[in-house]
């Protein structure tokens, strides 16, 4: 083999990498720069709420009035107790009267009563015909008409008339209840009660 000339080999220094604080200075002023420019868009774009100036339009900001509806609507309004309602004076009320009753007509009143006058006459024929309880019990009868013979109400032509007619009627039927009560119907105590029911009959015309 040969003897070759192996080369020397040294270490050397290595040389300093390249620096990059430009490179972030100039980030930094890029970013810097942008902002400066939106913060002054902003200022300019965005609505300022100025107080107004003296002499101006006397209008409220608009700011003014969201703070005073706010302060209305959350104070509570007081409310005001129900005041005690007085009771109607007994003197105040009115006095309603009930409507006159109409005054019946004759003959709307004749046929009102002419059942109980023509039963007057048909009972009257019995009790002369019967004695004891029976007769009595054909005069209850009776007298239970002749008291609705006194509450029916006559027209105003007759009413004075009726009336005494029929009370004279319902004291012929006691008479002869108390005659038919004592032993029999007498004749004379029959003929009053027929006397005075034929009165009433002659007043409505029957």
């Amino acid at each position: 083999m040969t003897d070759e000339q192996q080369p020397d080999v040294r270490w050397a220094p290595m040389e300093p990498a390249p620096s990059n604080r430009g490179r972030i200075a100039l980030i930094v002023g890029l970013v810097v720069a942008v902002l400066v420019v939106v913060g002054v868009l902003l200022f300019f774009l965005l609505p300022r709420g100025e107080a107004p100036t003296p002499g101006a339009s006397g209008s409220p900001s608009p700011s003014a009035s969201p703070t005073s509806s706010a302060t209305a609507s959350a104070t509570p309004e007081p409310t005001s107790e129900p005041e005690p309602t007085a009771s109607p004076d007994p003197s105040m009320t009115p006095v309603t009267t009930p409507p006159p009753v109409a005054d019946p007509s004759l003959p709307a009143f004749r046929s009102q009563v002419q059942g109980w006058l023509d039963d007057a006459l048909t009972g009257l024929d019995i009790v002369g015909e019967t004695a004891g309880q029976d007769a009595v019990l054909v005069i209850d009868s009776l007298q239970s008409d002749a008291q609705r013979l006194a509450e029916s109400a006559a027209p105003t032509s007759i009413e004075a008339g009726w009336n005494d007619g029929v009370g004279a009627y319902q004291q012929a039927l006691t008479d002869l209840r108390s005659s038919a009560a004592g032993g029999g119907p007498t004749a004379s105590a029959i003929d009053n009660a027929r006397a005075t029911a034929n009165q009433l009959r002659g007043m409505v015309g029957l």
